[in-house]
């Protein structure tokens, strides 16, 4: 063998002999940290709170021939006049009126292309689809049970009746402006 071979195996094994030695000290070395391991395992007792036992479960009979059919639009219909009884007043007369024309359309659907006054009277020109439409305060535009309540040059301001987040009716201010036109 070489010279230069021998002292690199001496060194590779007395590395591995050092090692050894640690790995066998470390093993005694923690043995009070074990034994107070083991004393809190079991000294510890875990509390569980009892689960009560479920309801019993008792079907209900339902006989179809005796009772009304649970789909029948009859239940919808009594449903129905219940909530239309306990309606805000303002949509219940919103409800009772007959619909104008605009109110086929939603707001984005409908544009201000211009303003005139007749006889001391203010009148809106609302463009929706193909059509136009001369209105004044009063009318009702959009989908939303949107009345017109001021008019000027440039803008058509509107009440509009919608559900807020919890269910009631309240009235929301909206405004059609002018639209420029592009040619």
């Amino acid at each position: 063998m070489t010279r230069a071979f021998l002292p690199s195996r001496i060194r590779l094994i007395g590395a591995a002999m050092l090692s050894v030695g640690v790995l066998a000290a470390c093993g005694h070395r923690h043995e009070d940290l074990r034994a107070w391991m083991a004393e809190q395992r079991a000294s510890m007792h875990p509390r569980v709170k009892e689960i009560k036992p479920p309801k019993p479960f008792i079907p209900a009979a339902y006989d179809p021939a005796s009772g009304i059919d649970p789909f029948s639009t009859a239940k919808l219909d009594v449903g129905a006049k219940q909530e239309a009884q306990q309606l805000n007043p303002l949509l219940q007369a919103e409800l009772n009126r007959p619909k104008e024309p605009l109110e086929a359309y939603s707001l984005d659907q409908i544009q201000m292309v211009g303003s005139l006054k007749v006889k001391g009277q203010e009148y809106a020109l609302l463009k929706a689809g193909n059509l136009l439409y001369r209105v004044h305060v009063g009318e009702y535009a959009g989908q939303h049970f949107g009345k017109i309540v001021k008019i000027t040059e440039g803008e058509v301001d509107l009440r509009e009746l919608v559900q807020d987040a919890t269910g009631e009716w309240v009235e929301r201010p909206t405004t059609l402006q002018l639209q420029e036109s592009t040619k």
